[in-house]
Parts: C-alpha cells; structure tokens; sequence
C-alpha cells in the first residue's frame, strides 16, 4: 500500500528545484503521444479519517453523469462506490454489501495480534443455515505489508459472502484503529464518458481513469474545492511497489476503485497514490489525475504530477503498483511483461538510464537520497514493499528496460 505524503503543499515555483529533465519545456500533448490508434488519452504522519456519506438517502440515490460521450467517447455504466468510516474495535453494521474494508493504524507497522471477522448473513466461516452471524477470525498479518509509522491493509470480502459488518481486533501495540467498509460493484449504477478506441502511452495500453470507473467527484472537498490540485516537477526516478491486496484477484478494476476511494476520501490524499497500476493479466491502469494537457502523470511540458507512493520523497518519484502481494510471489508473466514495457517506455521518455544510480533531490525539502533510477518502495521507507520477491526482480526489470 501507499503512504502518506510528507511533503508540504508547494508552491507554484519551488525555491528548490532538481534538475530540468530532458523533455521539459518541450510541447508535448496527450494525442500526439499516444497516436492515432488511441486518440484520447511516506515516513509521515497519518491523515485522519474524513466520514463518508453513508445516510440511506446517499446509498440508494442515482449518482449523476461524470460526463456526456462526445467525439471519440462513448457512455459506459459503473457502479457508485459505497463507504462508510469508523474507529476502533467496536463492531461494524454497514448500509450495504461489503466488498473490501480498509484498515489503517498508528504505532507500529506489525500486524501481529490483529485481526478482522466477517458479520452478516452468508458470513465466511458462518454456521450453516444461520444468518447474521460471525465468521471466523483472520489474522490481518495474512493481508500486506505495513509502512514505517503504521499499517495500511485492503482486505477483499468474498463476493458470495455478502457481509454487512465486520469485527476487528487492533494489532498488539497499535493506537488509532481506523476502518473503512467499501462497496465498489454494487452501487448504484453511473455513466462515465469512456474512450472509444485503446488508449495507448508511447505505444503502450493502458485503462484510463474513466475507463477504469474512477469518479472523478472524489478528488473534490464538499466546498467544490479540488483536495490535492496537481503539482508537477521534473522526473527524476522511478518507484515499483505491490499493491498488498490479494492474488489471484478476479475484479481488479474494481479493487482499484476501492484503493481509489480509501486514498482520495479516507485517507484525504484527495486522489489514489500511485501514477499507474499494474493487474495480474497485464492490464495497465492510469492513477494520479494529471490535467487534459500531457500524457499520462505528466503536464504538457512533460513534468511528473506529484502523486502520494512514498512519503517524503514524492515530488519527482515516479509509482507504479503491481496489483497483489509479492511477498511469496513474483508477479505473473503477464504482469511482468506489462510492467516491463512501461517501464522501459518511461525512461525512454524521459532520456534517462534504468540501470544508473541517482542522487534523488526533494524538489520541497532539498532532502537528498541515493537509490537505484528504478528501486522498490522499501528503498526509501521501512516496508516490505513491493514485496521480497518482486524486490529480488528489480535488478532484472532494470535490465530489461534498458534493452528491446
């Protein structure tokens, strides 16, 4: 999972600034670069909740358009994302099904102690026949790693379960137990303008955020304020991280809209944390929100928009997520190949070496950190991300990239 950012809000123009990259103050837009076959383009303290609105009147109310199809789009239905927030250990009754409940906590990164179970009818572990009851305890340590100030987890419900509730147990030393119950596929039903034809990165497919279902709503407070307006700075590296949610994921648009929700209104990050995503099957998602102007995470002079992956050391920091736990596993082939033409598009675009060392410079803070051009997430904080054996595959992708 994602981390806070560390980062203040910058201003406009920094009075420390890295080096310009090699495409900045090149006009770049979204169509040129990705062609005609696809015309349309932490160590931080944590946030507090933000309450979700979980009234009926929330919950059963039709959602309106994200926006009407025109040239190029055409009009896709997702459902409306559901949530609702809650403290601590007290016993959790949802207005709806629960598809996956976000867990967040302070004063250490160990999960070990806690625990989730599953309440309601149809419950996993329930005893049979009997609605309304509990599920058997599962161990959070099963779900993800932790970053260096707490823990982070998504836990997937089964979707024959239809869980309404849920019960934790906070893990042994943690304060400030936060949760969020989501429901991202039975929601009242949405259009979304979505591009016609494939969209395509340098020649490379991806899901845009509209065709992935993102509700662009949640990036604004209720003033009608953006949360997180974009702020953009030279390129400078590039960071791999594991999403810690589970393998084998049958609805993985769908856990990125619940990823999507616990960053942008949960944790008040006001956008998901990373600037792409990568799936088992080797679909590439687009995150971070990034303007109309530029290819995807850029501006139209090619700078990075700062997204939310590694506190402290966001602006600059390129992130990508491979969807799942990499911990006992390294990505699928699929995902590997994926992840890997990405990434070789990236540093192409950006004129830098994948296999070099970098002296990384926070575009804010004037921090400075040496680390691989292309290095996992635990390079930078103390976490297990992007997973022991995705980390031992680094090396390979940092070769891979810099050939083909």
């Amino acid at each position: 999972m994602a981390v806070p950012p560390a980062e203040p809000t910058p201003s406009p123009t920094p009075s420390l600034a890295p080096p310009s990259s090699p495409h900045a103050g090149a006009r770049v837009t979204r169509r040129g670069l990705i062609g005609a076959a696809g015309a349309i383009a932490a160590g931080a303290a944590l946030t507090p909740v933000v309450p979700a609105d979980t009234s009926a009147e929330a919950a059963t109310a039709p959602a309106a358009d994200a926006a009407a199809p025109g040239p190029g789009t055409t009009s896709e239905t997702f459902p409306r994302t559901r949530a609702q927030t809650a403290t601590g250990e007290a016993p959790v009754e949802a207005a709806f099904p629960i598809g996956y409940v976000g867990v967040r906590w302070t004063g250490t990164r160990e999960a070990t102690g806690g625990a989730i179970r599953l309440t309601g009818a149809g419950a996993a572990g329930a005893a049979d026949g009997i609605d309304s009851t509990a599920g058997s305890w599962q161990p959070l340590s099963e779900h993800g790693c932790s970053d260096g100030e707490g823990g982070a987890l998504l836990i997937p419900v089964d979707r024959e379960d239809r869980a309404s509730g849920y019960e934790l147990r906070a893990p042994d030393g943690a304060t400030d137990l936060r949760s969020t119950a989501i429901d991202t596929t039975r929601g009242p039903a949405r259009k979304v303008a979505v591009p016609r034809d494939r969209t395509r990165l340098r020649g490379v497919a991806y899901l845009s955020r509209a065709a992935w279902g993102a509700d662009e709503k949640l990036r604004f407070k209720p003033d009608g304020t953006e949360n997180s307006p974009q702020t953009y700075y030279p390129f400078q590296t590039l960071t791999v991280h594991h999403t810690a949610t589970a393998n084998g994921d049958a609805n993985p648009a769908a856990t990125v809209r619940a990823m999507y929700h616990l960053h942008a209104v949960t944790n008040d990050w006001g956008d998901i944390g990373y600037h792409f995503l990568v799936d088992e099957k080797g679909e590439i998602y687009e995150g971070r929100y990034s303007g109309e102007g530029g290819t995807p995470a850029h501006d139209a002079h090619g700078k990075l928009v700062t997204a939310f992956h590694t506190g402290g050391y966001n602006g600059g920091n390129l992130g990508i997520a491979l969807i799942g736990n990499l911990v006992k596993q390294g990505p699928t082939a699929a995902a590997r190949t994926a992840l890997t033409d990405l990434v070789r598009s990236l540093v192409r675009f950006h004129g830098v070496d994948p296999q070099a060392k970098v002296t990384y410079t926070n575009p804010i803070s004037g921090v400075k950190r040496e680390v691989d051009e292309i290095s996992g997430h635990r390079d930078w904080l103390a976490t297990e991300c992007p997973g022991a054996v995705m980390y031992g595959e680094l090396a390979a992708l940092r070769k891979a990239a810099a050939t083909g």
